[in-house]
């Protein structure tokens, strides 16, 4: 269609201007730019009168339309705690993400059999230390704080405060005095070796941008001229930010890197040293984002095309995703990928064969869906989420509109759900986790 061609035009322009700071390009993202927007409706009048004759936005009222929230849970920053109005705004609201503490513990153990694996040749100076930095992407992010508290639980650096993991960064800690975290060992072939965190930081950009992988570049060149030889593992809250490490300084001086998100270039990049990184299945998550609309849409039971097969074959086994009915969401479960098994992970992109069977369009016709990414420039859910989104639309005979924001504020990406009502549905990914009803509000005007 003319609007998808426009969009990946567009978006061509963009993943060149990101290149960079490490972010990853999208296919048909609508950027911020209002003149863009505009431009991009303006194209193609027909599928604009398509959108609005096919909305029910005179049967249905914008509050009462499926809403998926995606890739940030409503929550409180500060607490973790669910914001269980926003996943109740209406009897099809869910969210679609991923097991974030199975994920967290599965790197931090991925971490540490690293470790033990290597440990002939992973104390790089001799002391005894085995030094790591962290990078942090987003401090009051549940996804971010389960990975810092991961990876310190498994290397036994972890301190507790009123019975949970501290996930404060610790700036900088070479002599192990730091009170958020605490020098941990290892027993490995009978001796004895301390786990130190040397450092650690959110990953945030003077204009407020988190999971910053710039800013984890240019922590990485401070930490290295710092630390040096005692620096043996360099450890990341996702793919971005340790691929921005690992090609400013890790590679060059061997040191193994870790991420999370299994994005292509990471997943290619253990091939060079690249410690590992988590699959948390976006295949699966990405297909669960829009099935739950689809299925809302058509008004059969949710769990159609997912715990149970519908007419084409479309269905998930109980291995890559669970379902919390209290919380009323959907978490893919993760995958560890490392240098035995990263081959099969090499394209982020491709649909899950499970769930890649075509829709009839009469049985269920095309529908109009909003979707926001709240960061355009985030690599994850440009270079890997989005493109599944777009896989899966057209299977699923779902006409979205792809919005790109800023990564800083909320009112960015709410100034262009001006027209809820053109919309047969909403999938929402907010910029902080508490914002739940700046969109919620504009759905119930």
């Amino acid at each position: 269609m003319k609007r998808k061609l426009l969009s990946l035009t567009l978006a061509a322009v963009l993943a060149l201007s990101l290149t960079a700071c490490g972010g990853g390009g999208s296919d048909t993202t609508t950027t911020d730019s209002t003149d863009a927007a505009t431009t991009e409706e303006s194209t193609d009048a027909a599928e604009t009168t398509e959108t609005t004759e096919t909305a029910d936005s005179g049967e249905v009222a914008n509050a009462d339309k499926p809403l998926v929230w995606f890739n940030r849970q409503p929550s409180n920053s500060s607490t973790g705690e669910l914001d269980m109005t926003a996943l109740n705004f209406n009897e099809n609201t869910y969210y679609v993400g991923f097991d974030a503490n199975q994920g967290a513990e599965l790197q931090g153990t991925m971490i540490r059999d690293y470790i033990e694996a290597n440990i002939d040749t992973i104390d790089r100076n001799g002391d005894g230390v085995i030094g790591y930095v962290l990078a942090v992407g987003d401090i009051g992010h549940n996804d971010s704080i389960a990975r810092t508290r991961g990876v310190r639980s498994a290397l036994g650096t972890a301190v507790e405060v009123d019975g949970a993991i501290d996930s404060t960064p610790v700036g900088a800690n070479t002599d192990g005095s730091s009170t958020h975290v605490q020098d941990g060992t290892l027993e490995i072939n009978g001796t004895t070796y301390t786990v130190r965190e040397l450092a650690s930081q959110e990953m945030k950009n003077s204009a407020g941008a988190t999971w910053d992988a710039a800013t984890a570049g240019n922590a990485i060149s401070t930490w290295s001229a710092s630390f040096g030889d005692q620096i043996d593992i360099v450890a990341s809250n996702n793919d971005g930010m340790g691929m921005a490490m690992f090609n400013g300084w890790s590679k060059a001086e061997g040191v193994p890197t870790f991420g999370y998100d299994a994005n292509s270039d990471a997943v290619a990049a253990i091939a060079e040293g690249y410690g590992g990184t988590i699959s948390q299945h976006a295949d699966v998550q990405a297909y669960l984002t829009l099935r739950v609309l689809r299925n809302a849409l058509d008004g059969v039971d949710i769990d159609t095309g997912i715990g149970t097969a519908d007419e084409a074959g479309n269905v998930l086994t109980p291995d890559v995703f669970t379902y919390n009915e209290e919380q009323r969401s959907y978490y893919a479960l993760n995958v560890a990928v490392t240098a035995e098994n990263y081959e099969d992970f090499l394209d982020s992109t491709v649909v899950y064969a499970p769930v890649s069977n075509q829709l009839d369009a009469e049985t269920h016709p095309t529908k109009n869906v909003w979707l926001n990414i709240y960061n355009a420039a985030d690599n994850f859910l440009s270079a890997t989420y989005q493109p599944l989104l777009q896989n899966y639309d057209d299977l699923l005979n779902l006409n979205v509109e792809y919005i790109g924001g800023d990564g800083q504020t909320e009112s960015n990406i709410t100034n262009r759900l001006g027209n809820p009502s053109q919309y047969d549905a909403f999938a929402i990914n907010m910029v902080k986790t508490d914002n739940a009803a700046s969109y919620t509000s504009l759905l119930s005007q």
